[in-house]
């Protein structure tokens, strides 16, 4: 099955849009709304975007402001305006006439599973999965995101945050879908403590799912972490779709 792709502007206020890609194929029900992580962009994510929709999904990539063409914004965009981003992004998603507004997977990366981790908390998410969420403190919440003090960020991942402690893990905690965790083993960026601090969080999950990739680092940045990812990730969606498609037994 060959997915359609379109080239879409996501309106996040009447100032400002950000690029985006949509692939869909035919027959769908779930859409799923991909987000990259800090010092990447939609590119990287439409390769599996592509795997993905091959299964009966609609995806959306795009690029978070500070990324892709607008990288020039690098050093001036703060969370705030990112989780605006993801928000239009996801509510651009939800409102595709092929898309069941039930059925919507937020699939996030680093700084991208901290940003959708929020967004579950605000929109109607029914499947989260994070590779390598990163903890950030609510502190200076508005400041340049590109200008926080990455040895206090450091520091705060190196220690397990009780549950529900800051706004990503507070959301975490009333979630109540289901939920995929991905760390890495070499992870530096973000390191088993920083996991495990989103781990414990989700206690009101319907399903939580954790797997730790051996040997890969915090970019993935070898082949066989990538693939060993990859089949992660389509195992738990497909599990996730067939069963929203299954009809009730009894």
């Amino acid at each position: 099955m060959t997915p359609n792709k379109a080239s879409v502007s996501i309106a996040v206020d009447p100032e400002t849009s950000v690029d985006g890609l949509l692939v869909s194929a035919s027959n769908l029900l779930p859409g799923v709304l991909l987000v990259h992580g800090w010092d990447s962009d939609q590119t990287h994510y439409q390769v599996r975007a592509e795997d993905i929709a091959a299964f009966g999904c609609v995806c959306l990539t795009f690029d978070l402001r500070g990324h892709g063409r607008q990288i020039g914004l690098k050093k001036s965009v703060t969370r705030e305006q990112n989780l605006c981003d993801v928000l239009a992004a996801f509510d651009s998603l939800a409102n595709h006439a092929a898309v069941d507004r039930q059925s919507l997977a937020l699939i996030g990366t680093s700084y991208g599973g901290y940003l959708a981790a929020i967004v579950s908390s605000m929109r109607n998410v029914r499947w989260l999965a994070m590779r390598a969420p990163a903890p950030y403190p609510d502190d200076d919440w508005d400041l340049p995101k590109n200008s926080l003090d990455q040895e206090a960020l450091r520091r705060y991942r190196s220690e397990v945050r009780p549950a529900g402690s800051d706004r990503s893990l507070a959301a975490c905690l009333q979630f109540s879908g289901d939920a995929l965790i991905v760390g890495s083993e070499l992870d530096e960026t973000v390191p088993a403590t920083g996991i495990a601090s989103f781990v414990r969080s989700f206690q009101n999950a319907r399903s939580m799912t954790y797997r730790n990739i051996d040997g890969a680092d915090h970019a993935l940045s070898d082949e066989r972490s990538q693939r060993a990812y990859d089949a992660l990730l389509s195992a738990w969606l497909t599990e996730m779709i067939l069963g929203a498609r299954r009809p009730p037994s009894g």
